[in-house]
């Protein structure tokens, strides 16, 4: 019997994901098999029951995502008239190796989110300052025990290293500057716009909260994807990841599919306030109330051991952590009472003012004041329109605008839920009429 070559993986969003054996040493890695124990929305399935998903297939995601874009944009019938081939895209000292940069593209994507902590980004900053996801990725990537592995499978931990963590870290931790080319690699995976990251945690997320909010025309928008010259101060062409005029709405429903999944499930006031909890209860658990900048120390910590610890702790009230895991286990977290609006946000602060006043009327262990923003930052990559003239998407759509969001919650404890929206509505007018104009 000949052992299979190429590995087929199941999957609700690609249907089918596809490696080959040396990619699958990677997977089998200890540091890849413990994504299969972080939630991708942290504690999200408390809301959205469904939402029970984990980094691990998330990861299996991205790099199917990614190695189409690559075939795309690497296809000699899509590559741009300035342009004679790829290899006029990179620099020449360079040489071009495109199996090479395929492979190490697809690890990259795979490996992209090594680093997170225990309920991914939640519990980020209980990490020391300098330091967050990325740089951990990079430094699992870089140690012994996956580096051995790349460099066996004929690949620079490196080079994967560069294209997870972007051009402005890999300045930062490793002191290099990625090359044209690199950059374009690692924008196919971390793009603001057009990364595989942000398309694949889209349409994941939506699929399993139960929502339609996170869907977009990714085939459309794939399909359409080219590298293509954007114009730079100073006159420069830099080489960026652009789409033909085809692909501007699916671009734009991508946009619009980011904004209202933030609206509706990631800034969603249980879950956030769940995260507050979170944090109250790792803040207690944890040593110094910090997780382990070491990379074997990190691989350590998952979701499991949180769970198990809030179990336990959640029966044990002479413990110090008792409060925070018992509101979470026992679904007794704080309640909101109040949400900033579009009229409050005219005055000063309106949401400190009103936690306040809470916190002075009912003990400020009782309160908790959250504030979040969205920000759609304006999206001006290049169009290829008519297949011969570049434009700007910001000129071409009204939608690649900036559009910022604020969500702002005043929060209190169950028992006192009631008490204190009385209290707001008697007192709302008052508070809100000493924040003064904004």
């Amino acid at each position: 019997m000949v052992n299979k070559r190429t590995h087929e993986i199941r999957d609700p969003i690609h249907v089918f994901i596809r490696l080959d054996s040396d990619e699958r040493k990677v997977l089998d890695s200890p540091p890849f098999q413990r994504l299969r124990h972080i939630h991708q929305l942290a504690l999200t399935y408390l809301v959205y029951p469904g939402a029970t998903h984990k980094r691990f297939e998330h990861s299996l995601g991205v790099m199917e995502l990614a190695s189409r874009i690559y075939d795309v944009v690497t296809d000699p019938e899509n590559i741009y008239q300035q342009y004679a081939s790829v290899r006029d895209i990179i620099p020449i000292y360079r040489q071009f190796d495109h199996l090479h940069w395929r492979r190490t593209l697809r690890l990259a994507a795979l490996c992209h989110d090594l680093g997170h902590l225990p309920f991914s980004h939640v519990s980020e900053e209980l990490l020391p300052e300098d330091w967050d996801h990325e740089r951990m990725t990079m430094e699992i990537i870089l140690g012994k025990e996956l580096a051995d592995i790349l460099r066996q499978i004929h690949v620079q931990p490196e080079d994967v290293a560069k294209l997870v963590i972007g051009p402005k870290k890999s300045k930062a931790y490793l002191k290099v500057e990625l090359n044209e080319w690199e950059n374009i690699l690692s924008e196919i995976i971390t793009g603001d716009v057009f990364g595989a990251d942000r398309m694949d945690y889209l349409l994941r997320d939506s699929y399993h909260a139960g929502v339609a909010y996170g869907k977009f025309d990714h085939y459309r928008l794939i399909d359409t994807m080219r590298v293509l010259p954007k114009q730079e101060a100073g006159g420069s062409q830099e080489p960026v990841l652009g789409v033909e005029e085809g692909g501007l709405e699916s671009a734009e429903a991508l946009l619009l599919a980011r904004y209202f999944m933030f609206s509706q499930i990631y800034f969603h006031p249980v879950r956030l306030i769940y995260d507050e909890h979170l944090l109250d209860f790792l803040k207690s658990w944890l040593d110094k109330g910090l997780f382990p900048t070491d990379w074997k120390e990190h691989l350590k910590y998952t979701d499991n051991e949180v769970i198990s610890a809030m179990l336990s702790i959640a029966q044990n009230k002479s413990h110090p952590a008792h409060i925070h895991a018992d509101r979470i286990v026992n679904r007794r977290h704080f309640r909101s009472i109040y949400r900033s609006t579009a009229e409050d946000r005219k005055l000063l602060e309106p949401g400190k003012k009103i936690y306040e006043a809470a916190s002075e009327k009912f003990g400020e262990e009782n309160v908790k004041h959250v504030e979040k923003t969205q920000t759609r930052s304006v999206s001006d990559f290049p169009v290829l329109v008519q297949g011969t003239r570049i434009a700007q998407a910001a000129s071409e759509k009204e939608t690649f605008e900036d559009v910022t969001s604020v969500y702002e919650h005043v929060f209190v404890s169950a028992e006192m839920k009631n008490e204190a929206n009385t209290w707001l509505l008697n007192n709302r007018e008052g508070i809100l009429s000493s924040a003064g104009g904004g």
